[in-house]
């Protein structure tokens, strides 16, 4: 029988109607070639274990991803969008016709499964040097002066959840677009969300 995790279960009732099948296949093919991969999240998205992470996917608002752990996985695919548009191997997927055909795929999670085995554990990723703080703008700052809630919520998330407001707000060209900006950072942050909280919750 499948190891199958409730928490995924539920990921899936709550994804988007288009994004259900997608999911749902993805599932069944990867415990069709590796009957022992056990399910977990990971980072919020339903994650596919053995001897390590084996594989991942994910629904958003308009497209759903699936990717390989191993990075050796990346030259063995020739199918899909690699291109950097969003992650793992194949891109955006909006529909199964997006990803390899049964067969193709089988062959892909089996070739996956033998490199896991081979690496005993997993491959081990090198972890990426820490970024520097990214440094708040004067107008953000003072914004977040006079919101105490928006400031304390700010304060409170990791680095790379504030990196993500700044960058946000120092990205706009236009003075009334960062004026906008400024506006829903602190209603989001007034509520405790991070800046992709609307995918998060997919």
């Amino acid at each position: 029988m499948p190891k199958e995790d409730p928490r995924v279960d539920n990921y899936l009732r709550k994804a988007s109607p288009f994004a259900r099948p997608i999911l749902t296949h993805v599932r069944r093919i990867v415990h069709a070639n590796c009957p022992d991969a056990e399910e977990t999240l990971k980072w919020g998205m339903p994650a596919f274990m053995h001897k390590g992470i084996l594989c991942m996917m994910a629904a958003f608002k308009e497209h759903c991803t699936f990717g390989f752990w191993h990075p050796a996985m990346r030259k063995n695919i020739t199918t899909g969008d690699k291109t950097g548009n969003a992650m793992g191997q194949f891109g955006r997927v909006v529909s199964l016709s997006d990803l390899p055909g049964d067969k193709e795929f089988a062959r892909l999670v089996r070739l996956a499964v033998e490199l896991n085995d081979k690496s005993d554990g997993g491959p081990v990723r090198s972890r990426p040097k820490p970024r520097p703080q990214a440094k708040v703008p004067e107008d953000m700052a003072a914004a977040l002066r006079k919101h105490p809630k928006a400031q304390t919520a700010f304060d409170g998330f990791p680095p790379s959840h504030r990196r993500e407001y700044i960058e946000w707000i120092t990205q706009a060209k236009r003075p009334e677009t960062r004026e906008k900006r400024m506006q829903i950072i602190l209603e989001w942050l007034a509520e405790g969300k991070s800046r992709n909280w609307k995918y998060q919750k997919c």
